[in-house]
């Protein structure tokens, strides 16, 4: 590749907007069309982009200038628009979920590898300087050797925003499988691959209501546990328990920290890019009361360029021209859709359930990756 690479957008959905909104901001990619079962959909965010072609899924797989296809499908179709864009000779940048099974997402894998092409899986806002930024302080010892993980997500649903949140309730989505990608992802950052997770579920009603848009009203099953609480074991040492819930009045998410022998860093939301990072220190004596207990707390400076989503391809575009492995592989997607479907199982069985994939190594984003500049 020289040059900006040609990327292909299917699907022109809400998160469309994200993506094209950062896209058509990085010299070194160039968009080139966008397309959607509903052509009028990808015609309206074509011209809303300044993107010069639209229409089906054609006018993105049969383009020659097209390196690199973003899928922002539904997640029950992902593998199947992925495996139709590896066998149009397109390298493929998917939203998260990799796939809803290991058996498809293992077969997208194979036919990527046997083609020469490369997958590469959302979420990458933890590539962005928030996480990648506390994952350097962890790694030079800034809490010491990290023992466990906490993280948490609840609140009372999508449904309260989105048009149509019915698949964010369907096999394949919910808290875990939406969000969980988020949250697993960074742990796997800070302590490497999953070895096994434990998990308890319960879904809070069995259907649901749209309450904004057209669909305001309708009614639409819940097919999904939609409160999970996990426990996860680390093969390289490390423990972390989460939270999932689309049940909760109380909105709290966002929350993940990780405590090491020297201190506890809490790390930004890793659904954003970026935000406070701050290590809090053990205690140095013992406060009596009514004396006010005090901490220190650490401020760490945050370190890279904030952009948005769409820095994963452009990392997977650089990474393909360097003849370098990407960061946000097929490889790390699997073993996290694997361990968020371990965890699925946990719950049903009420047990210990291994996660059978692995990863050799866990990439990174150096501080001084700039989204903003032409390298090609």
């Amino acid at each position: 590749m020289a040059g900006p690479v040609g990327v292909g957008i299917i699907g022109a959905g809400n998160i469309s907007d994200q993506y094209l909104s950062n896209l058509t901001t990085f010299p070194d990619v160039r968009v080139i069309a966008v397309a959607d079962v509903i052509e009028e959909r990808a015609k309206a965010q074509a011209a809303k982009y300044g993107v010069p072609r639209a229409g089906g899924v054609e006018v993105v797989l049969d383009d020659p200038e097209i390196d690199i296809v973003v899928n922002l499908t539904i997640p029950a179709v992902h593998v199947e628009v992925s495996e139709a864009i590896i066998a149009a000779g397109k390298h493929v940048w998917t939203e998260k979920p990799i796939g809803v099974s290991r058996e498809e997402s293992r077969r997208l894998l194979e036919k990527a590898d046997a083609a020469g092409l490369r997958v590469g899986v959302a979420p990458d806002t933890v590539l962005g300087p928030g996480v990648q930024t506390a994952k350097r302080a962890i790694a030079r010892g800034d809490i010491g050797r990290p023992l466990f993980g906490q993280t948490t997500f609840q609140w009372q649903g999508p449904e309260i925003f989105h048009p149509n949140p019915a698949f964010l309730y369907a096999k394949g989505a919910g808290p875990l499988l939406d969000m969980g990608p988020y949250y697993v992802s960074t742990l796997v950052h800070v302590f490497g691959p999953v070895a096994a997770v434990a998990a308890l579920g319960l879904q809070g009603t069995p259907t649901r209501r749209v309450q904004v848009g057209e669909l305001a009203g309708q009614e639409f099953p819940v097919e999904i546990p939609s409160t999970l609480s996990v426990l996860m074991d680390f093969e390289e040492g490390g423990q972390a328990q989460s939270l999932y819930s689309t049940d909760s009045p109380l909105l709290r998410q966002g929350i993940v920290e990780i405590t090491g022998t020297e201190g506890t860093i809490v790390i930004p939301d890793p659904n954003t890019f970026g935000g406070p990072i701050t290590i809090t220190r053990p205690l140095t004596r013992q406060f009596v009361p009514p004396e006010p207990m005090t901490q220190e707390i650490v401020d760490i400076a945050q370190e890279g360029v904030l952009s948005g989503r769409g820095v994963g391809l452009l990392d997977m575009a650089r990474s393909i021209a360097a003849g370098r492995p990407h960061v946000a592989t097929g490889e790390f997607g699997y073993h996290v859709l694997d361990t968020l479907l371990s965890i699925e199982e946990a719950a049903e069985s009420r047990s210990f359930v291994p996660v059978e994939s692995t990863l050799d190594q866990v990439g990174a984003i150096a501080a001084d990756f700039d989204p903003f500049e032409a390298t090609l």
